[in-house]
């Protein structure tokens, strides 16, 4: 489902967006390579105070590369939600309105369509609006409490949850890895007001100039490839390059008497 959005969703007029919270991230010297004039490499301290720690609120559009974020010392959902339901707001009344009424049967058939085959769906709520854009983030608790999903499905906005060991669906880790490698690697924040300042400096100069992600890709295709000469055994996890031989009639056994001899 979720790779049906990536893959769907914008062709079909919903604009798809990932949410996570990246993080913590401490304010003490970071691993990493940095930029130095030649000559003068960086060099880090070995005895330090720890500066607190600080996680980064992020929203991403993989079709556009537009990145929303905020760091913030604390990301409980008190925090959380208000800025997500900001920012979704903004983004909503940026997008062209529905020109194209719809009758309600058919406006709950394109939101039941993104909960195709899930055995624990949550329940639609009565009036629903249009179905304007796709929300992906985590399988957490905090991102179920009833408050926040019938805020989003008021404003046209369904959420499609990872499934559990499977946020490597979410697109927002791979931007926030970018992000905090750019700003974070081989430096010596001090503060967590220092994190926060290369890291919001980093969002804003990608946003700059953005790259769209496109779900999928080379890697995509190499494994789908490798998963099609594979030949499963028996049904297991493990399997063969080749396919088995396949006996054609059973071995006869030998006998001894009326004895079957093993």
């Amino acid at each position: 489902m979720i790779e049906g959005a990536y893959t769907l969703g914008e062709r079909l007029g919903l604009p798809v967006f990932c949410q996570d919270e990246a993080g913590p991230y401490q304010a003490i010297p970071q691993p990493g390579s940095s930029w130095q004039p030649t000559g003068k490499p960086a060099t880090q301290p070995h005895e330090y105070i720890r500066g607190g720690t600080v996680k980064l609120l992020t929203l991403f559009r993989p079709a556009t590369g537009k990145v929303w974020a905020e760091p913030v010392e604390h990301a409980p959902n008190a925090v959380l939600h208000p800025w997500l339901r900001k920012e979704l707001t903004a983004i909503l009344n940026a997008l062209p309105a529905p020109t194209t009424p719809l009758d309600a049967e058919t406006t709950r058939a394109a939101w039941a369509v993104w909960q195709a085959g899930l055995t624990e769906p949550f329940t639609l709520p009565t009036d629903l609006p249009p179905l304007r854009a796709l929300l992906v983030w985590d399988n957490l608790a905090g991102h179920k409490t009833p408050e926040m999903v019938c805020w989003l499905c008021a404003h046209g906005v369904m959420p499609l949850y990872t499934p559990l060991g499977g946020s490597w669906l979410n697109l927002a880790e791979s931007i926030q890895r970018i992000v905090v490698r750019r700003a974070l690697a081989g430096q010596h924040p001090k503060t967590t007001q220092d994190v926060k300042d290369w890291l919001a400096a980093t969002v804003a100069g990608w946003n700059a100039a953005p790259t769209g992600f496109a779900w999928g890709g080379k890697r995509a295709a190499r494994r789908a490839r490798a998963r099609a000469r594979r030949h499963a055994l028996g049904g297991s996890g493990g399997y063969t390059r080749r396919p088995l031989s396949r006996c054609r009639h059973a071995p006869t056994s030998p006998t001894n008497g009326d004895h079957r001899v093993i």
